[in-house]
């Protein structure tokens, strides 16, 4: 098995502000394995929570630096390459990509799309929510419009948390609300909030019919969280504070819902795990993304009749996406017919 690493850059169409900082631009990895005349193709993109940073360059290492290891491997070794992945420690970005290419090595080799290897129904997935940005209300209102001439939108996530507080958190909520009255809104505050502050937004978002709040409480204060479900009439779900399976047992009690980024979980392997893990623990599940090109997301989609909600909106926000797969329709991301991840340039 040979492996293949790339590094492409993709630019936003509209820079991205969250209570950590603001994206415009991010150097992605591509990954291409080749066997028996097939070539599967995966993913790295770079992300950062707190002191947890995975750059470019150490998942581009980590890659190059595993390649010579995997030569011995054929493909449908998924097990004994993940174990070997584990014990040296890889960054969960780079075995995701790895596990995608995998994963598209066997859906081509089969002629089979996976959500059909994985016996899945298109049918049951979601909407998509699309991504408007920390900012001023006029700003949020001209994101807004400016998702609403791009494409059918029928769910947006609205990032909080603003460094000015939550009185301009609400002003820029009322904001969007003013823009697209009959849209079904999200919230995300990316860990923005104090407690005090993240129960007095619960209670005022669940007044003005808001669906449920993501990751109140910054990474490390999950004890908190307990204090705060007591207190809020809104479902929590667990972004930051939820990378795979092992996270989810100790946030059961404190959260009811958990986001999975394929970045985050180390590929569709552990994010498969991680639905049935959460499922089986009577948590709802949420799969997201980072600057992710369209192949990281339809690679995701493949999985998006399992989740109960779906913000797979990155790659639409690109102006450079080398990739085209998965087809947005009526405001769902939906895979294709075609085998394995079903991606092209």
């Amino acid at each position: 098995m040979q492996i293949h690493v790339e590094i492409f850059t993709v630019n936003k169409r509209f820079p991205l502000t969250i209570s950590r900082g603001t994206t415009a631009q991010t150097n992605n990895i591509w990954v291409r394995i080749s066997h028996a005349g097939i070539e599967g193709w995966g993913e790295a993109c770079p992300f950062s929570i707190g002191s947890h940073q995975q750059s470019t360059e150490l998942i581009q290492d980590a890659l190059l630096g595993i390649a010579p290891d995997l030569a011995k491997f054929q493909p449908w070794q998924r097990q004994e390459i993940e174990q070997l992945l584990w014990e040296k420690n890889i960054p969960s970005g780079a075995i995701a990509a790895l596990d995608m290419a995998l994963y598209d090595w066997l859906g081509k080799q089969v002629g089979l799309p996976l959500w059909k290897i994985w016996g899945l129904n298109l049918a049951a997935i979601a909407p998509t929510s699309v991504t408007i940005g920390i900012g001023s209300p006029e700003a949020a209102q001209t994101r807004t419009q400016d998702w609403l001439e791009f494409t059918d939108v029928q769910v947006l996530k609205v990032k909080l948390g603003n460094p000015e507080g939550i009185l301009a958190d609400k002003k820029m909520l009322e904001a969007v609300r003013e823009s697209a009255p009959e849209l079904e809104l999200y919230v995300d505050a990316n860990g923005g909030w104090s407690l005090s502050d993240a129960v007095e937004m619960c209670k005022w978002l669940a007044e003005i019919g808001i669906k449920y709040v993501e990751q109140p409480l910054a990474k490390g204060k999950e004890a908190d969280l307990l204090t705060l479900k007591q207190h809020s009439p809104l479902p929590i779900f667990a972004d930051e504070s939820c990378f795979t399976s092992r996270d989810i047992p100790r946030l059961v009690n404190y959260v009811d819902g958990i986001n999975i980024k394929l970045m985050k979980s180390g590929g569709l392997t552990e994010a498969y795990r991680m639905v049935h893990t959460a499922k089986a623990m009577g948590l709802q599940v949420m799969f997201g993304c980072y600057s992710d090109s369209t192949l990281s997301n339809t690679a995701a989609a493949h999985l998006a009749p399992l989740a109960d909600y779906l913000d797979l909106d990155s790659h639409l926000n690109l102006r450079d996406d080398p990739f085209s797969g998965a087809s947005w329709q009526s405001g769902k991301v939906i895979p294709t017919d075609l085998p394995g991840l079903g991606v092209n340039i």
